[in-house]
């Protein structure tokens, strides 16, 4: 049985944006980010595509990765992830073969079935391609074939990318992926961050699923966590109240820029509302370290994952440096 101290730390950013800031500040934020969690010891960094959304810089993501790796030297740096439909499979490959040969050993690639934003933006995204989530299993075969030793039949290659075997994982909100990624031998995140209702379901197919491969002898399951770390329960609980709008907002379709934390969200939400916000956050972690232990404790005992991602979206970059020094010092010590 895995305990707290079995387990990896991992950040997931997605570069936060604030109206008085705006995208340049967060993408200089999420490098600062990378940066800190390298000195405290997290394994990984992860950004993700999203699109038409005005309060996430990370639509570029292969793009931001290479601006990431330019300024850390040693934390592996991935997708979490890109959307794959949105693409052809050897732009990907040629996209992260170059950050591969550029940063060795450092480079994943996450890899989702949904579009990442609204359909009428994942047509302008796609313009005359074919291609859609129906197609997820056979573009991910042809992509890792691109990032493979090449064959001495293949008519068509990625340069840079084959041979770099750049690390594939396959990232889902529901069983889909699951499933997929046990039948390929694939490591397998699960984004409980936001879609914490299949969570148990998801891990169990994809562990029943499961045949090894060249890339996994046995499964690894990472799961995805929102993270609200301060040094008392009640400053946490106060900066939550950040988070809490932005869901909000998701929800109703307005605005995502960062807004200021409050003192109570009592007539910014209805009832209602704050029953499906606390359901999107059903994994938030929030609190000072001792609650977050506690409750990181029950979760490895009740999930058996080898590996936790964070998500933290305060509004002041301060406050999220804070977060996961935090975490860092309660889980590694």
């Amino acid at each position: 049985m895995k305990t707290l101290a079995d387990i990896k730390i991992s950040t997931l950013d997605l570069v936060p944006v604030r109206e008085d800031k705006g995208p340049a500040q967060a993408l200089r934020n999420s490098l600062d980010l990378a940066q800190h969690v390298e000195k405290f010891g997290y394994n990984r960094f992860w950004v993700a595509e999203h699109h038409n959304m005005d309060g996430i810089a990370s639509s570029a993501t292969s793009v931001l990765l290479g601006y990431l790796a330019g300024g850390t030297s040693s934390i592996k740096l991935g997708s979490g992830g890109v959307m794959l439909p949105n693409h052809a499979p050897l732009v990907i490959a040629e996209q992260f073969g170059t950050l591969a040969s550029l940063y060795p050993g450092r480079i994943e690639l996450g890899l989702g079935r949904a579009p990442g934003s609204d359909q009428m933006t994942a047509r302008a995204l796609r313009r005359e391609r074919s291609g859609s989530a129906d197609d997820f299993p056979e573009d991910v075969i042809e992509l890792m074939k691109y990032l493979g030793p090449r064959t001495a039949d293949q008519k068509v290659i990625a340069v840079p990318g084959h041979g770099t075997n750049v690390p594939i994982w396959l990232l889902g909100s529901s069983l889909f992926s699951a499933q997929l990624a046990g039948q390929l031998g694939l490591p397998y995140a699960f984004a409980s961050h936001f879609a914490p209702r299949y969570l148990h379901e998801a891990i169990r197919v994809y562990r029943n699923h499961f045949q090894a491969s060249a890339v996994l002898d046995k499964p690894y399951v990472m799961l995805g966590v929102p993270l609200v770390a301060a040094d008392t329960d009640e400053q946490a609980d106060y900066l939550a109240t950040s988070v809490y709008q932005r869901i909000l907002a998701l929800m109703r379709g307005q605005s995502l820029m960062q807004r200021p934390p409050v003192k109570s969200m009592e007539g910014l939400w209805l009832p209602l509302e704050k029953e499906a916000v606390g359901s999107f956050l059903g994994l938030a972690m929030v609190g000072g370290p001792a609650r977050i232990r506690a409750k990181l404790e029950v979760l490895i005992e009740q999930t058996q994952a080898d590996e936790l991602i964070f998500t933290c979206d305060l509004y002041e970059h301060a406050d999220r440096l804070r977060s996961y020094e935090l975490l860092a010092k309660t889980v590694l010590g």
